[in-house]
């Protein structure tokens, strides 16, 4: 019996940039790093590697802009903003996907926080998942 690889879909909020993900997503980690809240506007971040090479724009190429900073490349939709994914020059194989553009449903859940030691003083974490002060 062969086994089928995974397909996810997602897009931006103006629905200008669909994606395809055909493989598996990674862990599910919650940053609280001070970067990952500017870049998303929030508490913290949610993120899962994936596959470079299993990341495919399907429609809106010419709308993706990046924003580079010490070797890491935030891309996101210029025309609405939303948050994609995330390159590093040091890991050329691996995104991390901001799982919120999804359009498939997920069954995996988070499954630690990281950077907790530079989370917001008004966000207060309020579940039983492991708790770290940088990347474990």
């Amino acid at each position: 019996m062969s086994q089928t690889t995974p397909v996810y879909h997602g897009r931006c909020l103006c629905d200008g940039i669909h994606y395809e993900i055909h493989g598996e997503i990674g862990e599910i980690v919650q940053c609280h790093c001070q970067r990952c809240r500017k870049a998303n506007g929030t508490a913290f971040a949610t993120n899962a590697p994936i596959n470079s090479a299993d990341f495919k724009i399907i429609q809106g190429e010419n709308l993706i802009k990046k924003f580079a900073t010490a070797g890491v490349y935030r891309w996101f939709c210029g025309e609405c903003g939303s948050p994609l994914i995330s390159s590093r020059d040091a890991q050329p194989e691996l995104y991390r996907l901001r799982i919120g553009t999804l359009d498939t449903p997920l069954q995996q859940k988070p499954s630690m926080h990281i950077f907790t030691t530079s989370k917001a003083e008004w966000d207060c974490i309020a579940d039983d998942l492991p708790q770290y002060a940088e990347r474990p």
